[in-house]
């Protein structure tokens, strides 16, 4: 997969998550929730760093790792403070026994293979580590308008009329992702080796009222359109 589309919408990637305030609040409110206790922490497809950025600031959970495949991204990263590999969550060196926690943010659905990505997360991990893996589930209201919205791509188009997010994600990187269901994941970190299988979930709303408001984190996988799974080592 190329990551071309993310060099050219690096800025614009960043003022999404900024312009949809609520949503952004209530994934980093998740994010962080799965953080407690994270010790020494690396986070895959970190991206811009935004995330790691705003966590710092509001929560101080220090993330300096990071691994990130697309240039510009790692880039802005970098400017935040990040130290940032320059390469893909598959090709990437984690290293053996180096981590407490191994975070996949919102980067699971542009891996192609997500099973190698764990299983090099299990070995970077020290004994009682864990790895935190959220992303948008294939069955959730959002993965559902999602792939609506890839089957005819556009957002434009009479059958999102009505139920399109306020601000759509922007059309291209729509294009690059592939989503999974949660079962698909738990399978994946099973045969990865992890254990204790934890699950909690956000945007809960439909996608065209989720901006409306900020959602606490709550248990469970079933309703949420942003699910976390944590595993252990």
């Amino acid at each position: 997969m190329g990551y071309d589309s993310f060099d050219i919408y690096a800025t614009e990637y960043d003022s999404w998550f900024i312009e949809n305030s609520n949503v952004l609040e209530s994934e980093v409110k998740l994010v962080a929730s799965c953080l407690h206790d994270a010790g020494d922490v690396l986070s895959i497809g970190c991206g811009s760093g935004l995330f790691e950025k705003i966590i710092a600031e509001k929560y101080g959970i220090i993330i300096k790792q990071g691994i990130e495949p697309s240039a510009a991204m790692a880039e802005i990263a970098t400017k935040r403070g990040m130290e940032v590999t320059i390469a893909t969550g598959e090709d990437a060196d984690y290293g053996t026994e180096k981590y407490d926690t191994v975070l996949f943010n919102g980067c699971p659905c542009y891996m192609q293979d997500l099973g190698l990505a764990l299983s090099k997360a299990y070995n970077s991990l020290r004994k009682g580590g864990k790895v935190v893996v959220i992303d948008v589930p294939k069955e959730s209201a959002y993965g559902l308008i999602y792939n609506l919205a890839l089957a005819v791509g556009t957002w434009d188009h009479p059958l999102l009329d009505g139920c399109r997010p306020n601000m759509p994600y922007p059309i291209e990187l729509v294009k690059q992702a592939n989503w999974r269901t949660t079962d698909e994941k738990i399978e994946l970190l099973k045969k990865a080796g992890f254990r204790n299988l934890e699950f909690s979930q956000t945007l809960t709303a439909a996608p065209c009222y989720s901006h409306e408001q900020v959602e606490e984190p709550c248990e469970g996988y079933q309703k949420g359109s942003y699910v976390a799974i944590t595993a252990y080592k």
